[in-house]
């Protein structure tokens, strides 16, 4: 029977640039502080006694319907929220259904030998529960097992920090991938603004590769073994 994890080996020597991962945090303040303008104690002193009493009178009663209304307001706000809260919760209530537990013991075993061996084959990915787990929901779906385990298996080497094989590639459903070889090849690069470019190599392929200055990554050395993080793919015909 023809395994279902057999890759065929790409003659192609693509090309990728290394970069790392930068974030950029921006704040926003947001403290507009209220201005408030107070009145004067004499401010109606100018009324006559009766007309200031109305005013502060019906000033008094507009402050109580706006306090009633930002009450209800809130408490309206408030009624909604629980009701999202509540909402969220049942989602995962739902969610917390082991999908494993809907298969039929033949099933589950099998599932159990796949996600060993995806997670036997793929380095620096998710712990087996995860796979498995991945794997139970697509089968209660009604897929199939060898489907099933494919598509986990693309969806694991798309994960960030797993390790890709280099003949993989260009298969893999990410922008940026990590790679792992031996630096075979260095050469002079063309411009200033590359820091290094030349080969890596794993058990399954090699690949060119480029580091740009600004990427800040570490210095290689021909004969290196390496890890390249969040390498971007960048292909060329």
């Amino acid at each position: 029977m023809e395994d279902p994890f057999a890759e065929d080996v790409v003659d192609e020597t693509p090309e990728f640039a290394a970069s790392v991962e930068q974030e950029t945090h921006t704040k926003v303040e947001t403290n507009h502080p209220e201005t408030v303008v107070g009145r004067e104690e004499n401010e109606f002193g100018h009324l006559p006694l009766a007309q200031e009493e109305r005013i502060r009178a019906r000033e008094e009663e507009l402050e109580l319907i706006s306090a009633k209304t930002t009450f209800g307001m809130q408490e309206g706000r408030a009624k909604r929220t629980r009701e999202v809260v509540l909402e969220q919760r049942r989602e995962r209530q739902v969610e917390r259904v082991d999908p494993r537990s809907e298969l039929e013991q033949e099933q589950l075993a099998e599932v159990n030998k796949q996600s060993v061996r995806i997670t036997e084959t793929i380095r620096g990915g998710p712990s087996r529960a995860s796979v498995s787990r991945g794997l139970a929901e697509k089968v209660t779906d009604g897929k199939s097992m060898i489907d099933a385990t494919l598509e986990e298996m693309d969806e694991v080497k798309a994960e960030s920090g797993t390790i890709v094989d280099i003949a993989d590639v260009p298969e893999v459903e990410a922008g940026e991938v990590d790679v792992e070889g031996e630096i075979i090849k260095l050469w002079e690069p063309s411009k200033s603004s590359i820091s290094q470019v030349g080969l890596i190599v794993d058990e399954t392929e090699k690949m060119k590769f480029t580091i740009w200055k600004n990427s800040y990554q570490t210095t290689v050395s021909e004969g290196e073994t390496v890890r390249i993080r969040n390498a971007a793919k960048n292909w060329h015909n």
